[in-house]
């Protein structure tokens, strides 16, 4: 099966809307490492559906908060209700990407008690954007987590872009806390662009000091199961990692 998660947002008079599709299922170990919106298998009836169906859920429990709605999604496109994450993904740029929604900005009006603007309410989905996570991690050791002092720091520039990170050169990783060191994001006017601007990023990305899954992506980016969108939960496992 694939992992397809729905952003959500509500706010206490009863607004609630979707703001697509989220596609989930390049993961390790239930962990996910590269997600995209919108997902390569997912058209407008079946996103209409998963959306009213994770609309419903936050309606029936009088949800008021940004939220994810996880599925899983068979092959026959049927989809079945995981659970809920009733906070901001990690995974959240993705979807700003391809709204132009700033969901924590969202998030913190609900908590206000100010309704959903038009901004959120008006939303649709434009082009295609993909998240690869960088953590301090080998994929070729399991994905065993590694600490230490980053000795070298240098992220990607470009058009369609986006670096989220708290990495500087001399910064210590610690071994207590989650091993996220940036999350890369690439936006395009389709897939194949949003791709190929990831491929670049990758390639420009330095990061030195402790083993990173930098190589990892680099090998997902140019899988051609990848690239043509044939992939569910296990790929990771099928590629040899």
């Amino acid at each position: 099966p694939r992992h397809i998660e729905v952003q959500i947002l509500a706010d206490r008079y009863g607004n609630i809307v979707h703001l697509g599709e989220r596609e989930c299922s390049i993961q390790r170990r239930h962990q996910k490492l590269i997600e995209e919106s919108p997902s390569p298998v997912v058209g407008q009836e079946l996103r209409a559906k998963m959306g009213e169906a994770a609309i419903k859920g936050a309606r029936e429990v009088g949800y008021c908060n940004a939220g994810t709605v996880e599925f899983l999604l068979d092959q026959e496109g049927n989809f079945y209700f995981i659970e809920m994450n009733t906070r901001i993904q990690v995974e959240h740029p993705v979807t700003e990407m391809v709204t132009g929604v700033d969901i924590v900005k969202a998030q913190i009006r609900i908590a206000a008690g100010e309704p959903l603007d038009e901004e959120v309410t008006g939303a649709s989905l434009y082009g295609h954007s993909i998240e690869c996570r960088i953590n301090a991690e080998d994929p070729h050791r399991g994905f065993r987590p590694a600490s230490g002092i980053i000795t070298g720091f240098h992220a990607p520039g470009g058009p369609g872009l986006r670096v989220d990170t708290h990495v500087y050169a001399s910064y210590r990783m610690p071994p207590y806390y989650d091993s996220l060191l940036a999350k890369l994001v690439a936006w395009g006017h389709t897939r194949e662009e949003a791709l190929m601007r990831m491929e670049r990023a990758l390639e420009e990305f330095v990061i030195e000091g402790v083993p990173t899954t930098l190589p990892f992506h680099r090998i997902v980016l140019k899988d051609a199961r990848f690239r043509k969108g044939d992939f569910d939960v296990g790929f990771v496992e099928r590629l040899g990692f």
